[in-house]
């Protein structure tokens, strides 16, 4: 049976410096003293748009490099990640119902955390350029949904686990991953509102206590319904499609011959 694409040392190594990136880049308003002055991404999000997609390729080229995937595989991933782009606009958002979250908690869970996070990424990219959401906020956009993908492709048993079992793991971490991603994204643009004279703005003169208190209650007034929507949208397309969609990937990754090495006979041997 084929497994989840494993993580070798270089893929590892990839995943942990832009993981490292990313929580410097959304966590810095907990982190970084008052005197920083520090007010909004606005300015270092294109340097770190050019930044994620070179550790991208790495992630990629590192995955390909170390578990022999060949071109069917690399195809694999474009499709996927069309699919998902063109699955996001169906919902227009509309109270957080965004379908191509089920289908990266089930792609993340058969081809594992390193092409997951690459395939997370890539995706929220493409659906970008499908719906002319290009902008400062896409690098954290394509973090979070790097994390929410790989963290499925974390989950336990991944060769053994099957039935009713995994699809109550995946459903219960679509749906707690669903709100990790909404706080990820609502970290990126949070900072943005310290101009305004609102109580749940960023202030670069308060300590981190006050600012996480102020972010909580930013995110309780304006994302919660988007997040909760997103949840459920997730929890019952992964009940209710999961399973064919599970096998229907399993098979395409035989089908690929994800991490099967090639090997040839010499005649008369």
């Amino acid at each position: 049976m084929t497994g989840p694409v494993r993580l070798g040392p270089r893929s590892l190594a990839a995943l942990l410096l832009v993981s490292a990136v990313g929580v410097a880049a959304v966590g810095w308003p907990f982190i970084a003293p008052p005197s920083s002055r520090i007010a909004s991404h606005a300015q270092d999000a294109p340097w770190l748009f050019a930044g994620l997609l070179v550790l991208l390729v790495a992630v990629l080229a590192a995955a390909i490099a170390e578990s022999g995937l060949g071109p069917k595989a690399v195809a694999m991933l474009g499709v996927l990640a069309a699919t998902g782009a063109a699955l996001r606009p169906v919902g227009a958002g509309t109270a957080g119902i965004e379908p191509m979250f089920f289908l990266m908690v089930l792609s993340g869970r058969v081809l594992g955390p390193g092409f997951g996070f690459t395939l997370g990424s890539l995706t929220m990219f493409a659906s970008a350029l499908l719906t002319g959401g290009v902008g400062p906020w896409l690098p954290f956009q394509m973090l979070a949904m790097g994390w929410f993908t790989m963290g499925a492709g974390l989950l336990p048993g991944p060769e053994r686990l099957r039935g009713r079992g995994e699809l109550a793991l995946l459903a219960v971490y679509g749906f707690v991953a669903a709100f990790a991603y909404g706080t990820v994204v609502d970290l990126a643009g949070w900072p943005l509102l310290s101009g305004t004279a609102s109580n749940i703005a960023f202030d670069p003169d308060a300590g981190p206590a006050a600012n996480l208190a102020r972010f909580l209650a930013y995110s309780l007034a304006t994302a919660m319904g988007w997040n909760l929507g997103r949840a459920l949208c997730t929890v019952v397309l992964t009940l209710a499609l999961g399973p064919a969609l599970l096998r229907a990937l399993r098979r395409a990754t035989r089908r690929a011959a994800f991490e099967t090495a090639v090997t040839f006979d010499r005649p008369g041997a």
